[in-house]
């Protein structure tokens, strides 16, 4: 008897090793496969690693943001219209999902949300949008980038 069960602690040692790498970028379903995250924009190709903001963004009461990328990867020309009376162009520096820029002294941050992070009743149930605060965003919805 004690023959046999050293021979299967043996065959259980033999057996053991390391745990199979079960880590992914998606979830698991249950037949074992993995369903891929999707990305709700695709990288720029000047900074793979950062989401395309390019494109015309649209805010509300003639809000306007214009996104367009510069010859320094990561770095954008940033027009836009913030308010009824205030627009101006600014240069915008990616860092991981957010672009910063100065404006009138004071270091902003459009940083991605829904319509509903804007706080603006017009852009709710939006879903690819740029928020600077609460009551400046912008979005693009359904709009060519």
């Amino acid at each position: 008897m004690k023959a046999l069960t050293l021979l299967a602690a043996a065959a259980l040692t033999a057996c053991s090793g390391p745990a199979p790498d079960t880590s992914s970028d998606g979830n698991m379903t249950s037949a074992g496969s993995v369903e891929r995250k999707v990305a709700a924009s695709k990288p720029d190709a000047a900074t793979p690693n950062a989401p395309n903001y390019t494109g015309r963004w649209i805010g509300v009461e003639g809000m306007v943001l214009d996104v367009a990328p510069t010859a320094t990867p990561g770095h954008y020309a940033l027009t836009m219209q913030w308010d009824l009376d205030n627009k101006g162009k600014f240069d915008g520096i990616a860092t991981g999902d957010t672009i910063a820029f100065d404006r009138g002294g004071v270091r902003e941050t459009l940083r991605p949300t829904n319509g509903d992070a804007t706080g603006l009743k017009y852009l709710f149930g939006k879903t690819d949008c740029l928020t600077v605060k609460p009551g400046e965003g912008y979005c693009r919805d359904g709009l060519s980038r």
